[in-house]
Order: C-alpha cells, then structure tokens, then sequence
C-alpha cells in the first residue's frame, strides 16, 4: 500500500490558481490532504462502517459513489455482515481509481469490490440496500443534484440507507462567515499557511457549490426518503442519513 506524502500543493504562491481537480498531484497527498482540512472526517468514515453492519441487506448491492482512495468502501467492507453483497466504487478521476484499487486489493475481505472509472450521474443504481456519497455532490452541477437523488432513492430497496456527506454553506451571512472562520483556523492548527488557505479556497470556489442544510433536506424529501436526519456536523461540515 501506498504512504500519503504531505500536501504541499499551495505552498508555493501560484501566478493563477487553476480549479481544483483530483489529478494525479492531488491523489499523491489525499488522505494527508482530507485528514487536515476536513474536521471530523475520520469519525464520518468509522460510523459508515457501522451504519453498513446495521443496514446492508443480504443480496444487494452497496454503492461508494465518488469513492475517491476508497475510505468509505472499506471501512463498509470491513462493517458489513449480510452474506452475498457487491460494493461498487465509483469515480471520474483516472488517478484516483487506479489507486482506489491499489488501496483496496491491499485489504482483504469476504464482501468483493469493484472500482469503476465513470461518471456517477450514469452508473445505475439496483437493488441497492446502502448508498454513500461523502463529500460528492458538493461537486455535481446544482441543478443536476435532485435527478441524482432521485435515481438513488429509486434505486434502493425499502429500509435502504443513503449517507451524504456535504460542506454546506448557511443563509445567515453572520453564521456563515463563523462558521468559515472555524473551519480556516482548524486548517491554519493543521499546518496550513495563510497563502495555502487562500490559494485552495481560490481553487475550489468554481468547483465546489455548496447548499444550505435546508435545501438538502427538501431534496431528499423530494426525493421520497421517508426518513431523514442530520447525524454529524463539525463547523460548516455535515453528514446526513437518509432511509427509504
């Protein structure tokens, strides 16, 4: 298995920050990357472990959409107790699939994977009993995100669980703005410079649109899950259980 080099991505002043894309750069510090700037990341991974013992049905099929290295499908590899089940991982980054495989053949378990390079908004979702998608939408066009949640809604099988996983953004300008600041100093108590902050906000700001709590829920409403909740959040980054 592949050690995570530090991420040293926007140490250096950029004469223009480009969009953020996972690339090959990106891939090489990933889990370093994620670990210092997303609070509560590894407690989101540990409890979709134990939401999939509790939730994945025997005969069906658990979905990792945007599975990036593959945290979520293996801490549910490691969960899951229903006999005969399929994970399938999905995600566009060519990088990062081929290291996603890495990652996964680098621990074994009885429930098998497959990891596909491809477009989460194509993949079909069947006979699905538990779906993730952790820190993924966020990076779906705005208005393609309910036909997205539809399709998994549909997808799954009654008592099925959808995690989502979203940095939101808030309607209060005054929380918003505490709720950023927060989160700048975890990173900058992380290590990160005041340059490395600004340049990777930069990055992300065209690529990553957030939504409010609010609009999350009335999607997944729209959606037809019949059960809906916020179970985490840590400054302005959430994590939701849905249940059909």
């Amino acid at each position: 298995m592949h050690d995570s080099d530090t991420d040293l991505i926007y140490s250096q002043a950029h004469n223009q920050v480009k969009n953020f894309t996972f690339d090959a750069q990106v891939v090489e510090v990933f889990p370093d990357m994620i670990s210092r700037s997303v609070p509560g990341y590894k407690t989101i991974i540990d409890t979709i472990g134990r939401l999939s013992q509790r939730f994945v049905q025997e005969d069906s099929n658990i979905y990792d959409l945007g599975c990036s290295l593959g945290a979520a499908t293996l801490a549910m590899r490691k969960g899951i107790t229903a006999s005969n089940c399929k994970i399938i991982g999905v995600d566009n980054s060519i990088d990062m699939v081929k290291r996603c495989k890495m990652h996964v053949d680098a621990f074994k378990g009885k429930t098998p994977v497959t990891i596909i390079e491809g477009n989460i908004q194509d993949i079909e979702i069947e006979n699905a009993s538990m779906v993730v998608l952790n820190f993924t939408l966020q990076f779906i066009e705005k208005p393609q995100r309910q036909a997205l949640l539809n399709k998994i809604a549909q997808g799954l099988r009654p008592g099925g669980l959808l995690v989502l996983s979203e940095k939101i953004s808030s309607d209060d300008n005054v929380i918003d703005d505490v709720l950023i600041d927060l989160h700048h100093n975890f990173k900058r108590d992380n290590g990160y410079s005041e340059l490395e902050v600004a340049q990777k906000r930069s990055a992300l700001e065209k690529v990553m649109l957030t939504d409010s709590l609010d609009v999350h829920k009335q999607r997944l409403a729209q959606a037809g899950f019949q059960h809906a909740s916020l179970w985490f959040q840590c400054f302005n980054f959430t994590s939701l259980i849905a249940i059909k």
